[in-house]
């Protein structure tokens, strides 16, 4: 039997950060995170949650997406309330809601890790994690947040076992201005931010 398989777009408001000069930092924010909700929406197999402290994104969703509130926090103590949010066991991802061009394959890859690791990362360029990957109930000793320096190094010294954690593929994260150069115009998906971008 396979176990459930949860996705969750992590959005806060700092996520704001990386709109360019002249760009509404809001409106930012709004169209990242719905690029990256659709990206984990349009997925088979998996159950796609949005997990915000920021209000009024369920406007973002499809009609019966969860929709989870949670405080405006950062770091590690982010990370752990957006995995206590989703249900109880099974298999979870949560993303970072400011990777509105990541290529829906590397979710499915960390899922894979999981199949031998209890915890997964898809590390970010620069540093971070663009998106974590972990059997649900989170272990207590997988402390990490979407912005540690070397997240995969900060987890492997607090686990059981180095095999206890595996990592993907890396991809990017929009944290600074400066980041939109990373985004591919060839690549397909990302339709929001493309479209504000461009007006």
């Amino acid at each position: 039997m396979t176990e459930e398989r949860t996705v969750a777009v992590v959005v806060t408001s700092s996520m704001s950060a990386g709109a360019p000069p002249g760009t509404d930092p809001a409106r930012f924010l709004t169209a990242v995170a719905e690029d990256a909700y659709e990206l984990v929406a349009a997925l088979d197999f998996v159950t796609p949650v949005l997990v915000t402290s920021v209000p009024g994104m369920e406007e973002i969703v499809w009609p019966g997406t969860p929709v989870v509130e949670i405080p405006d926090l950062s770091g590690a103590e982010l990370v752990r309330a957006a995995f206590e949010a989703l249900p109880y066991g099974g298999q979870a991802v949560v993303l970072s809601a400011d990777a509105p061009d990541l290529p829906p394959l590397l979710i499915g890859k960390l899922f894979r890790e999981l199949g031998r690791a209890r915890v997964a990362v898809c590390p970010a360029a620069d540093g971070g994690a663009v998106a974590i990957a972990a059997h649900l109930p989170l272990p207590d000793w997988a402390e990490v947040g979407f912005d540690d320096p070397e997240p995969v190094r900060s987890l492997r010294a607090r686990a059981p076992g180095p095999r206890t954690v595996a990592t993907g593929p890396g991809w990017h994260r929009l944290r600074d201005p400066r980041d939109i150069h990373r985004l591919d115009p060839g690549l397909e998906g990302w339709d929001n931010t493309r479209a504000l971008l461009s007006s």
